[in-house]
């Protein structure tokens, strides 16, 4: 329905206010038939009897993002558990994430401990214990939906419990069973068998039942399999000890100069600290002595201070300053207090002098940090230098810097979050095709984070171009696989929480949509 239009005068004269920098106007009213209806809005600007642009509203959804992830060095090189779906921030200690793939056989279901205890040796969980397990696991697409899944749920339950049957207590296990679409249709794109990408599931199904399964096998038995991830936790030898005997201990053992001792209980009281929410202070009454040789322990507090609390940023900063006239040339140290200038610089809490600092990230080099940290390094430079560019609105100079880190983010390893947040910086500047590119190879494999996925589904749904790519369908079925109700809601009005049931007008969309969500 096409309303009067409301003529630039009236809408000015019209405008209230309504909460801190938002204004609304009356626009028109709709007849009673169109009450209790699934309602949305869209909006045509005219000028001088001149169409001029037609505005489509769409509920997109944003996550929050940050700089790249660099880490700080504890015993080792320790990132924070930065999560997509929610702006606090994490650490980990003493904790490691292990993703291996399980092959099934043809109608294999059952699995043993014993077919398990070699993987489980070669892992050497003897000094952890599996903290969660997530497996995803995948049928080949030629037998029946309801088959598939039945057949994938028992085979990731049953390694779930020969993995359990390790240790105690029971492990927390989530299972997602699904066809796979995505490497089915990834691995026949280039093939002669390309022409099945444009078939729909079903006529697919009816050609492999036909015989051409036999044909595919070369390519379906890469398709059975589960893929595993294991979150381990170190185990703590502490964990039925107080906090004030833990401080007692560890100043014995560094009184006693037992240093390895005295390290593993610093962590059992970092994790204390982090599990049960207790006060950094606690730190204050481990008694260490100011010489060379303690370095590392006061480094750590240091660090684990900073990465608890962002804020302390500049105290911990100016503490590593100090261990540093110590230690002058400790590797550790010194990337460490790199990594705490990145926020004072960004947040303007000290004066920082841009080439100096530049000068001080591309020496770690001379002490063996390798080189993808470093340009992670230099990435998260050019982000801040790109955001104070623009502040000062010399989109010249920013524009090198968004060149810069296009050029150089592919000579590290990108996680879930790095990937978002350099998406979404490329969108804030308008480099939305450059954030599509940076994620759709990411967006068609199997082990991609689902919030991430529906970012990228988020950030192209609406480029009508784009969706028609076969390659587009791959995305889609991806989404489906991995959370169909969170896919197929995406076609809902605003109000039910989607994006636009407009969508249904394109075309290619709705014809995955009836495919999957309305069968």
């Amino acid at each position: 329905m096409l309303l009067k239009p409301i003529y630039a005068q009236r809408l000015k004269s019209g405008l209230k206010e309504d909460g801190d920098a938002y204004f609304r106007v009356f626009v028109g009213k709709l007849p009673d038939t169109y009450l209790k209806r699934e309602l949305e809005y869209n909006i045509l600007f005219l000028n001088n009897k001149t169409f001029c642009r037609y505005q489509t509203i769409y509920n997109l959804e944003s996550y929050p993002w940050e700089l790249l992830d660099m880490g700080m060095y504890l015993d080792s090189l320790t990132f924070s558990t930065k999560k997509i779906t929610t702006v606090k921030e994490g650490y980990v200690l003493k904790q490691k994430t292990l993703v291996f793939t399980i092959p099934f056989k043809k109608n294999k279901a059952d699995y043993s401990p014993e077919d398990i205890k070699p993987l489980y040796d070669s892992l050497r969980l003897t000094d952890f214990n599996i903290k969660t397990i997530t497996i995803r696991a995948y049928a080949s697409v030629e037998g029946t939906l309801e088959r598939n899944k039945e057949l994938q749920t028992k085979r990731a339950a049953s390694i779930a419990k020969a993995l359990q049957s390790f240790q105690e207590p029971t492990v927390v296990t989530n299972i997602q069973a699904s066809e796979n679409w995505v490497e089915f249709l990834n691995d026949i794109s280039e093939s002669k068998y390309s022409y099945i990408k444009k078939l729909n599931k079903a006529e697919v199904k009816n050609r492999l039942a036909s015989g051409l399964s036999e044909e595919l096998e070369p390519y379906l038995k890469n398709h059975r399999k589960a893929v595993i991830k294991l979150e381990l936790e170190r185990k703590d030898n502490y964990k039925d000890i107080s906090e004030e005997a833990l401080i007692l201990r560890f100043n014995k053992a560094l009184n006693e100069d037992e240093l390895e001792q005295a390290t593993e209980i610093q962590n059992a009281i970092f994790e204390r600290i982090k599990r049960n929410n207790i006060s950094p202070d606690l730190l204050h009454k481990m008694n260490i002595p100011k010489q060379e040789r303690f370095v590392k322990i006061f480094n750590k507090n240091s660090a684990f201070r900073f990465m608890r609390d962002i804020r302390e940023g500049l105290i911990v900063h100016n503490e590593l300053k100090e261990l540093e006239k110590l230690a002058p040339k400790d590797p550790k140290l010194k990337y460490n207090i790199v990594a705490t200038t990145f926020p004072i610089w960004r947040y303007n809490w000290m004066k920082i002098n841009e080439l100096d600092f530049e000068k001080q990230i591309k020496n770690l080099r001379n002490y063996g940090i390798h080189a993808s940290l470093i340009d992670r390094m230099l990435v998260n430079f050019h982000i801040v230098k790109a955001e104070k560019y623009m502040q000062k609105r010399n989109y010249g100079a920013k524009d090198k810097s968004i060149d810069f880190i296009k050029a150089h983010y592919n000579n590290f390893t990108l996680s879930d979050f790095d990937y978002l947040s350099l998406a979404q910086f490329l969108t804030y500047y308008s480099k939305s095709e450059d954030a599509v590119g940076l994620l759709s190879a990411k967006a068609r494999s199997i082990d991609i984070n689902v919030d991430l996925l529906f970012y990228y589904l988020n950030l192209t749904l609406v480029d009508k171009a784009l969706t028609k790519d076969e390659d587009y369908r791959t995305i889609m079925l991806n989404a489906i696989n991995m959370n169909k109700e969170r896919y197929c809601k995406l076609f809902n009005n605003k109000e039910k929480g989607g994006v636009t049931f407009q969508l249904l007008e394109n075309e290619y969309l709705r014809k995955t949509y009836c495919e999957n969500c309305n069968d």
